[in-house]
């Protein structure tokens, strides 16, 4: 018998411990290499776990444990052989059900499903997703080996749109659920909490006629989709906005370390986007330099990775100034908090058709409230208004954002 050891890796710089959040496999169970077998929680992300060789593993680490990076998550005996007839899993594919004894093998390769007792039972992280978003095994059809349904299973089904409404009746009980937290939520309340307690954190607030910007997607979304194979949406516009108002802003683009200002002429430009174990901030790179088609190619890409749990930790490292967008969950009006280290952060909320007086005439237009939070002890008031309105003067008029102007 010959076992290695699975160590934990290291996700990233000075993250010196993980845990284990799911086994996508049982123990005792043969997996292949680069077999994704767990899911592992960082401070910043969930990471897969791939088996390094072919084997039968043993799990020394269980679901909830701590586990040091370079600790022991898992051995795999390298000696066992699979088990006659069973289907070896693809790299990197969904978990299957462990394999069953079976009798000698039969010349039909596609048993009935009624052989098969997981079909449309869901893997644990396919039934935690489907949890938290009040889906129905019906409402999703499974790919797995006998009709099993897998994560990927569950997010198509969310991407094409099902009703998530069937909120199952409580029927009257008090029952209590605990769950232990996650590390990655655990490290966002405590960057919450010092960002509040270490930084002069007041937010100032405009609101922006949505119509120039409304009409020019209007105009050209179909063209623009067609020739970059991508769709335009406001997040571009927004960022593109920013870009240049930091331009003529620097404070707001900056960051305090010690008892220095680091002033950056570059803008790396985090994205909040909510994914299905909490809130993560992906970062475009030299987003200054970007066209709309490109911002909104790589909005597309971070948002896809996040809901897939996908995302390196240096695709969340650094940024120097955050967009979040309440809007897309009804929000009108908000007052979002820094990410830190950063000293400002803008608010994007919900379009609302409002009365408003525009040449002495009331008239209707959709309208955005935008807030901008910023530290007070390296941004003043005047440029944090200034910037704001900088932001407001390029969305009312785009096309400043072609000419520079």
């Amino acid at each position: 018998m010959s076992k290695i050891e699975m160590k934990v890796p290291s996700p990233g710089e000075s993250i010196s411990e993980v845990i284990i959040a799911n086994w996508l496999v049982k123990d005792g169970d043969y997996v292949t290499k680069d077999q994704v077998i767990a899911e592992v929680d960082s401070d910043k992300a969930t990471l897969e776990l791939a088996a390094e060789m072919s084997g039968a593993i043993t799990i020394v680490a269980q679901a909830g444990d701590t586990v040091a990076v370079g600790g022991v998550a898992c051995l795999i005996d390298t000696s066992a052989t699979a088990p006659a007839g069973a289907p070896a899993p693809a790299p990197t594919a969904a978990p299957a059900a462990k394999a069953e004894a079976a009798p000698a093998p039969v010349p039909n390769p596609m048993p009935a499903a009624s052989n098969h007792p997981a079909a449309g039972h869901p893997s644990p992280v396919a039934a935690k997703i489907m949890a938290e978003n009040h889906v129905q095994a019906s409402q999703v059809v499974g790919s797995g080996p006998g009709g099993r349904i897998t994560k990927n299973d569950v997010l198509a089904a969310l991407s094409g749109g099902i009703s998530t409404d069937a909120i199952p009746q409580r029927g009257g009980t008090r029952n209590e659920r605990r769950e232990k937290m996650t590390n990655l939520r655990k490290k966002i309340s405590e960057r919450l909490v010092s960002v509040k307690n270490t930084t002069a954190m007041l937010t100032t607030f405009n609101e922006v006629n949505m119509q120039p910007v409304m009409d020019l997607r209007a105009k050209y979304k179909d063209a623009f989709s067609k020739h970059h194979e991508v769709n335009l949406g406001f997040m571009s516009f927004f960022t593109k906005a920013v870009c240049e108002a930091l331009k003529e802003f620097p404070a707001v683009n900056a960051r305090i370390e010690g008892e220095e200002i680091v002033y950056n002429d570059f803008a790396d430009i985090s994205i909040a986007v909510s994914a299905p174990k909490g809130l993560v901030v992906p970062i475009i790179r030299n987003a200054d330099l970007m066209s709309l088609a490109q911002i909104e190619q790589a909005v597309v890409d971070l948002a896809t990775k996040a809901r897939e749990n996908k995302l390196a930790i240096d695709e969340m490292t650094g940024g120097t100034f955050t967009i979040t967008n309440g809007g897309v969950f009804g929000s009108m009006m908000s007052t979002p908090i820094i990410n830190a280290p950063q000293s400002a952060i803008l608010g994007m909320h919900n379009i609302v058709e409002r009365p408003v007086a525009i040449n002495g005439q009331v008239e209707i237009r959709p309208m955005m409230y935008v807030a901008l939070s910023y530290d007070h002890r390296i941004i003043d008031g005047r440029e944090s208004v200034g910037f704001l309105v900088r932001v407001k003067q390029l969305l009312e008029d785009p096309a400043r954002l072609l000419l520079g102007v």
